[in-house]
This record gives structure tokens, sequence and C-alpha cells, in this order.
């Protein structure tokens, strides 16, 4: 444990910010299993609605830092694509 003081507040500062992001990248994939399950019953419109809240959701991310957008950016053209297989 550390004895400096900022450093002590930088360790439950961090471990906050470690529990947020990790329930952020669970929510995310839910959001890509949902839209996994759409597709899996040919529904093309609840897929089309899974995949754009899945978008949304991983944009935030990316943009709070969670994950780098390039990574949002290939999973949302992931998702898409099998929203695609669909149509």
């Amino acid at each position: 444990m550390a004895n400096i003081k900022s450093q002590k507040k930088r360790i439950r500062t961090a471990e906050k910010a470690r529990i947020r992001n990790k329930a952020v990248r669970s929510e995310l994939k839910t959001a890509v299993k949902g839209v996994r399950q759409a597709v899996e019953a040919k529904d093309l419109d609840a897929a089309q609605a899974a995949a754009n809240k899945a978008g949304r959701l991983l944009d935030k991310a990316a943009s709070k830092g969670v994950i780098h957008k390039n990574q949002a950016a290939k999973r949302k053209s992931g998702v898409q694509k099998l929203v695609n297989t669909l149509k």
C-alpha cells in the first residue's frame, strides 16, 4: 500500500474507473449478443434496432476512452455486416 496521500487517492479513483469500465464493456457485449440473437431468429427489424443501439453504445464507450475508437469502428462494422446478411 502506498504511503503518499495523492497515490492513495489515485488508487481509489483507478479502482472506481476499472469497475465502471468493466460495466460498460459488459453492456457492450450484451448489446452485440442481442444483435446476434435477432439475426439467428431472422428478425430484420429487431436486428437493425439492436445494431443501432449497439452502435450508439460503442461510440459512447469509445468517446469515454473505455475502448479504442478503431475497436469501436471494427465492432460496429461487424455488427452491421451481420444484419446485412438478412437483407
